[in-house]
């Protein structure tokens, strides 16, 4: 270690190899409990320099971690999987580096964030618009991408609308995913599909190279939108709900990525933990809970989507919509941004007239609705300080500030009866352990709904973190054994939950092959299996 943090002082200079161990205790710090040691940041400043940190780490056999923005939070952090890595901050690597409002894509490095990507669409006066995760704004669109995060629009399977890779392999070697990969292609930066096997997801959710850039298809701004709301007020409409959206998003008459949050999940976004009412205990009781509805005027699930394209398009989809949910009680809601601007404005009249404080119902929805615009926003990171005691701070760090989170994330097929069967153990194991069950289901595609559950909690409070981990444990051997398996894994599990499959001996294979020495993110979605 001491041989190779010499030659990378020499290579990057002494200021962006970090030894303070004020900062290196930061970096092992997440949003639950570890032990993961961290013996140096590395700050490389392009790809030539991570290609020389990659062949230096390669002769002294010591092992690396690369992070774009480190606000992986829920599932990490900046914790590499396993202990000793040196971290790779990718943070430095920022440009865009290539931009067609004709074509509707822009290429990136992995240290550029939502926010920069949206205030340099605003400063190019641009048409299009990016898909933007309910994540950090200063969250990395690499980092979120490879990790298959999701967000609104029509383009919410982000890496569905990425392609052009280009890859550093742990032995510093570089190469190009797709059509990239051929000199001078006119078609790189919009093309997935060059000739011979398709290897981009060989570097997606892996140990077996960093991306260092990477093409991204923006949505045309459309002639009009709407967002559509849809509240179901018993506890057991979510089969009814599920299937009702199935046929539509199938049909491509609804087009967007659609959430499904349960009432746990809207008082999340919308307050921190009623320690007064409950008069300090834990958790909600569903006396709480039913109050909260009423008064707020949310239910047990609560649906919302967006609309896209020509005027003509979005009334279409509004009639198939309320055709589709026709069968069941209440109706959709359809908000445009003008409405919302009208609400904000006139919302203390409207209080005097209607006794209704519609400001509640403004403030959750206007952040879903700049999602669904491609606007990134910072509300989401509220619902981190769930149960903390304190106000949430102007610069919410969820590890600096100690809030507990750990994001389970199941995957079910997009069939009422399974969806129900699914969000039924997550309900009853958080429940168990005394946690809020917030959970967000999202219709990502027409066939599959990812659940996302929120363990959240405040470490601050004795013996939290054990029970947050063995409720972890708990719905994650719960919903494997039902057969829902989980999306994407957090770094203090991926020795614990990464199952070995059919696939493993392959993949063990080829990290053998890319990576002879083994120095990248040991653990990081590694297959159990080794062949002998």
């Amino acid at each position: 270690m001491a041989s190779a943090l010499q030659e990378w002082t020499a290579l990057l200079g002494a200021e962006h190899v970090i030894s303070d161990r004020t900062e290196l205790s930061s970096a092992e710090t997440a949003t639950f409990p570890s032990e993961r040691s961290v013996p140096a940041i590395l700050r490389p400043a392009n790809r030539g320099q991570l290609e020389e940190c990659l062949r230096i780490a390669n002769r002294f056999h010591t092992p690396v971690h690369p992070i774009s923005s480190g606000k992986n939070w829920g599932y990490g952090s900046r914790l590499p999987s396993s202990d000793g890595c040196v971290l790779l901050d990718l943070g430095r690597l920022n440009r865009i580096l290539d931009f067609s409002e004709s074509l509707g894509y822009v290429t990136v490095e992995p240290g550029v964030t939502q926010r920069q990507l949206y205030a340099f669409l605003k400063a190019s006066k641009s048409r299009l618009w990016m898909d933007a995760s309910g994540a950090s704004p200063d969250s990395s669109l690499i980092g979120n991408t490879m990790e298959r995060g999701f967000g609104h629009t029509p383009y919410g399977d982000h890496f569905s609308y990425a392609c052009g890779l280009e890859v550093v392999l742990p032995t510093g070697d570089v190469i190009d995913t797709g059509a990239a990969r051929f000199p001078n292609c006119q078609s790189a930066a919009v093309n997935r599909w060059g000739l011979e096997p398709s290897i981009d997801g060989l570097f997606s959710q892996s140990n077996l190279g960093i991306v260092t850039r990477m093409s991204i298809l923006l949505m045309p701004e459309p002639d009009r939108f709407e967002a559509f709301f849809y509240r179901c007020d018993s506890p057991d409409g979510l089969p009814a709900l599920v299937d009702a959206l199935r046929p539509l998003k199938m049909q491509e008459l609804l087009r967007s990525a659609m959430h499904i949050a349960n009432d746990y999940k809207v008082i999340g976004a919308l307050r921190q933990y009623p320690w007064e009412e409950m008069r300090g205990k834990t958790p909600l009781t569903p006396e709480i809970m039913s109050e909260f509805r009423r008064s707020m005027t949310f239910g047990h699930w609560n649906v919302s989507g967006g609309l896209y394209g020509t005027r003509a398009q979005v009334a279409e989809a509004k009639r198939h919509l309320r055709k589709g949910f026709a069968h069941l009680p209440g109706k959709p809601n359809f908000v445009t941004v003008k409405m919302l601007q009208l609400a904000k404005r006139f919302s203390r009249p409207f209080k005097l007239v209607t006794g209704w404080d519609i400001r509640r119902t403004v403030e959750l929805v206007e952040p879903i609705i700049d999602l669904m615009r491609g606007i990134p926003t910072e509300h989401a990171l509220g619902s981190c300080y769930w149960r903390k005691r304190g106000p949430i701070p102007a610069d919410p760090d969820p590890d600096r500030d100690r809030c507990g989170l750990l994001w389970y994330s199941p995957v079910a097929p997009a069939d009422g009866q399974k969806v129900r069967q699914l969000s039924r153990i997550a309900i009853d194991t958080m429940l168990e352990f005394g946690f809020e069950p917030m959970i967000s289901l999202t219709m990502l595609t027409a066939r599959t709904v990812q659940c996302v559950t929120s363990i959240t909690y405040d470490r601050d409070t004795a013996g939290e973190d054990e029970r947050a981990m063995n409720c972890y444990r708990g719905l994650a051997a719960r919903c494997t054994g039902a057969g829902y398996y989980p999306y994407r894994l957090g770094a203090q599990s991926m020795d614990e939950l990464q199952p070995e499959t059919s696939s493993s001996a392959f993949l063990a294979a080829v990290k053998r092959v890319v990576d002879p020495n083994g120095i990248l993110s040991p653990g990081r979605y590694e297959e159990k299996t080794q062949l002998g």
